[in-house]
């Protein structure tokens, strides 16, 4: 029906950047949302950031000033800029959109397989 695939983690220092990026594909008919949540290990998934197709942004408190997410409706793309990570940064990073699929009546939440992001202190 539809994947998200998510590409861009790997290890970078503290106080540097990454950027991760998710491509949504397959049946898709509406995205309402995107966005992204981690998982460290230990702990539960958490929200980092949602765009909504008009461009309406949120933040978890712990990377406002630091992530950026955009997007690009046109590709069924996502996009999550990572400036300053810090050693509490490092996670499975996973790709999330709120969409409605062909011939479908609602919305759903797909979800990519994660993309591993590391931060050397």
């Amino acid at each position: 029906q539809v994947q998200l695939a998510e590409s861009g983690g790997g290890l970078v220092q503290a106080g540097g950047s990454l950027r991760l990026s998710c491509v949504a594909s397959g049946s898709i008919f509406s995205i309402n949302a995107m966005g992204w949540y981690r998982q460290a290990p230990g702990k539960k998934r958490e929200l980092v950031a949602t765009i909504t197709s008009g461009g309406s942004t949120n933040y978890a408190d712990s990377v406002k000033g630091r992530f950026t997410i955009s997007g690009d409706n046109a590709k069924n793309m996502v996009y999550l800029q990572m400036n300053s990570l810090k050693p509490e940064d490092p996670a499975v990073y996973y790709c999330t959109g709120d969409i409605k699929v062909v011939d479908g009546f609602i919305a759903y939440d797909f979800w990519g397989h994660g993309t591993q992001v590391t931060v050397s202190s």
